[in-house]
């Protein structure tokens, strides 16, 4: 079979046609990314060729030529950087594509970072009653860019050693969320809080979770009722408030 170059039709996919290709390929996708220090200062062109989710050839500016990730793609970085006009139309991208669009990068980036912030919520792992070991989760969502930070306190204490995270988990909509969670045993007059901080936020957004007593705990069962299995959620003995850094505080969520 014969292949030439890779193109790219509207969906992002790349075919190979002209020269020979010898696993029989038919089809690549492609990826291009620009990498940005200090602004324009050092600017890095990146194109990622893959077959079967497998990055088989890459050109890096970098470097100025194909690299082969794998020896499936030595036959491919080989032609393309016997091709003058390739090598130099993807040299140039640093310029016509990644500093010509660096101005729409920083404005779109600017735009979700002020649009995206976090949304919070607290909860137990599982409903247990006062002294016996527990799992608080909180629950950060919707946020971006990726960076965040996520803190536990125990009487304003900060807590890092029971302190575990699950990592930054991404929605496929450039936001992100994290569960961070806090080893625990409950104990009356205890007040856990987790604190958020990200860069669309104006300061901290803080969430107190309050241990009760054993009978605040039981009025509040009996008070609940049928609505204990749809609100399990909220723990034995916890109730859940948001207070602003100021001190307001707003029970439930919003």
């Amino acid at each position: 079979r014969k292949c030439v170059q890779c193109l790219q039709p509207p969906g992002g996919s790349l075919w190979i046609r002209g020269r020979w290709c010898p696993l029989g390929l038919t089809r690549l996708r492609k990826k291009a990314e620009c990498h940005f220090v200090n602004g324009t200062e050092h600017v890095r062109y990146v194109l990622r060729c893959n077959h079967n989710r497998e990055e088989i050839v890459s050109f890096d500016s970098d470097v100025g030529e194909f690299v082969a990730m794998t020896e499936l793609g030595w036959p491919e970085a080989e032609y393309w950087n016997s091709q003058k006009e390739i090598l130099e139309y993807r040299r140039g991208q640093v310029n016509s594509y990644c500093r010509h669009n660096h101005k729409a990068f920083q404005s779109f980036l600017v735009s979700l970072s002020s649009e995206f912030e976090p949304e919070m919520i607290v909860y137990p792992s599982k409903m247990a009653p006062l002294g016996h070991h527990n799992l608080l989760v909180c629950s950060v969502n919707g946020f971006y860019p990726g960076d965040i930070k996520v803190r536990w306190f125990l009487n304003e204490q900060e807590e890092t050693a029971a302190v575990v995270s699950t990592g930054l988990i991404s929605n496929g909509d450039w936001t992100y969320q994290i569960l961070v969670m806090l080893e625990m045993t409950p104990k009356h007059g205890d007040v856990y809080t987790c604190q958020v901080e990200h860069s669309s936020l104006q300061r901290p957004v803080i969430w107190d979770w309050k241990v009760q007593s054993e009978s605040a705990q039981s009025k509040m069962l009996s008070g609940v009722g049928v609505l204990t299995l749809g609100l399990s959620f909220f723990g034995v003995g916890l109730i859940v408030h948001k207070r602003s850094q100021k001190g307001d505080i707003v029970w439930g969520k919003h």
